[in-house]
């Protein structure tokens, strides 16, 4: 058995790399818009609950031809005024039956 477990490399993690023709992270510039996607994904919602709050004009963004982009700028200025005044449940007010 000792035999055996002699011939096993250990198995080592790799970051991947930029695939061909592919800048790296730290070249690419910084977008200045969001999907909806990406921003469903960063506030743990699913993706038809962020577009009902972007259609419902909570989350700021913008139509650009038929599609929705949500500006970067606002969108980190809109979250940072978000947290300041919500309370621990997420809303204006404690929930219900507490």
């Amino acid at each position: 058995m000792g035999e055996i477990l002699s011939n096993v490399v250990p198995f080592e993690l790799r970051q991947a790399g930029p695939r061909a023709g592919e800048a790296a992270p730290e070249d690419r510039p910084v977008r200045a818009v969001y999907t909806v996607k990406e921003v469903a994904a960063m506030l743990s919602l699913s993706v038809s609950s962020a577009y009902a709050l972007v259609r419902a004009g909570h989350i700021p963004a913008e139509r650009l031809g038929r599609r929705w982009v949500v500006p970067r700028s606002r969108f980190h200025a809109w979250l940072d005024g978000a947290a300041g005044g919500l309370s621990a449940t997420g809303t204006d007010s404690p929930r219900r039956g507490w």
